[in-house]
């Protein structure tokens, strides 16, 4: 029997240990349960830093982990999904293309941000949405510091009020300042279609995070569009004209588009919908997790976001469910009623709230303090041996908060 699972990411990661848990606890043997992980690289991208600065450390190797626990790492890139037939198309790193038999599959393939057609957005726009992108923006930061100080160099529009266009924009002055010096006349700009900044955070968190911004210096447009971009800058819906040489976009995200080849029923963000086991209902045999599904939270109407908070969790339960249906033992349904924030404001420091309706418990240093554990240890996969691997995927212990 073979599980598959496609992606490498906090939900792929934690399908593959979880799932190898499940197999050991069962004492069922590696060549009887063939777990295959499927993704270009064995690595895990720590994507929730990407808007930090040398993005280019920011990944954690895989391979020894999964050796530890008897995963197979399969090197390429799924383009194709055949439910029928039960099997994966795979590009390798060599561009050749093989077609590799499952009986469960596990779609953990992550999200992607939304780019609409905006005049200029491919030509000109920067973002921190997966690694290429942050070492791209690294690079042009770092390449604008040898030009001479100007209205444009020194400004950096961010496109985008929610959590990563925030994390993004309070990080920039102390960057900004790093590269062009303490007395270069640098300037942020958050720009935001709705009529607040952090639409999602509430009413008690988001005079905190107001507060950070004007302390930092990052200017704000509400009720403000990008409508296009150049090489002078960026033109808004209102009118504006910014002249800015760094433009980053952080507003949206969609599931990996993998996520439509599969017949199952999308929401708008092309998640594919999922029971409480987290299987495609449409379709035998295949489970969806992390960003690539929707799923309930709890019995209150919440339901999963695209966050490392979730996907970590999902992934541990879609692992195991998938294992479970194989291994004929009972699959346990997901639920993750504990749900936390954790913003970081720059040198601000950092917000943290507790539960959907965002009560916040922390700020400042205490919050940032928090934050930089959560980025530096919990965020890593366990270390690459073997009983501390699989005990970290007990699907009721992952992100229990």
């Amino acid at each position: 029997m073979r599980l598959v699972i496609v992606g490498a990411g906090f939900a792929g990661m934690y399908a593959a240990l979880s799932a190898a848990r499940l197999r050991d606890i069962e004492g069922v043997s590696p060549e009887e349960l063939d777990i295959a992980l499927v993704s270009p690289e064995p690595v895990l991208v720590i994507r929730p830093r990407l808007y930090e600065p040398k993005p280019e450390t920011l990944t954690a190797p895989l391979q020894e982990v999964f050796d530890a626990v008897n995963v197979t790492y399969v090197q390429g890139s799924v383009e194709a999904i055949d439910t029928n037939a039960c099997t994966v198309g795979i590009r390798d790193a060599k561009g050749e293309q093989k077609s590799f038999q499952y009986h469960r599959l596990v779609i953990a393939t992550g999200s992607r941000l939304f780019r609409p057609n905006i005049p200029g957005l491919a030509e000109y726009g920067f973002s921190v949405d997966n690694i290429d992108d942050a070492k791209a923006l690294d690079r042009h930061l770092k390449e604008l510091a040898k030009l001479p100080a100007s209205a444009a160099r020194d400004t950096v529009v961010v496109a985008g009020a929610g959590f990563t266009g925030i994390e993004a924009a309070t990080e920039m002055p102390s960057r900004l300042r790093a590269l062009f010096g303490e007395d270069a006349g640098t300037r942020v700009i958050m720009v935001e279609r709705g009529g607040a900044v952090a639409p999602d955070m509430g009413e008690e968190a988001r005079p905190i995070i107001e507060a950070a911004l004007r302390e930092l210096g990052v200017e704000t447009r509400v009720e403000a569009g990008v409508a296009s971009l150049d090489r002078s800058g960026v033109t808004l819906s209102t009118g504006e004209h910014i002249e800015a040489m760094t433009v980053i976009w952080a507003a949206g995200m969609r599931a990996n588009p993998l996520t439509t080849t599969i017949p199952g029923e999308r929401d708008k963000s092309d998640r594919l919908l999922v029971d409480a086991c987290l299987r495609v209902p449409t379709v035998p045999g295949v489970f969806a997790t992390g960003d690539a599904a929707r799923a309930a939270c709890d019995g209150n109407g919440n339901y999963a976001l695209m966050s490392c908070q979730h996907a970590t969790r999902m992934g541990a339960f879609a692992g195991n469910n998938a294992a479970a249906e194989l291994l004929n033992v009972p699959m346990r349904p997901y639920h993750q009623e504990a749900y936390v924030t954790c913003l970081d404001l720059g040198e601000a420091g950092a917000l943290f709230t507790r539960g959907w309706d965002r009560k916040v418990e922390m700020v400042g240093e205490t919050a940032k303090a928090t934050k930089r554990e959560i980025n530096t240890v919990w965020i890593y996969p366990p270390m690459p041996e073997r009983a501390a691997a699989l005990a970290s995927a007990d699907p009721e212990q992952v992100t229990k908060l």
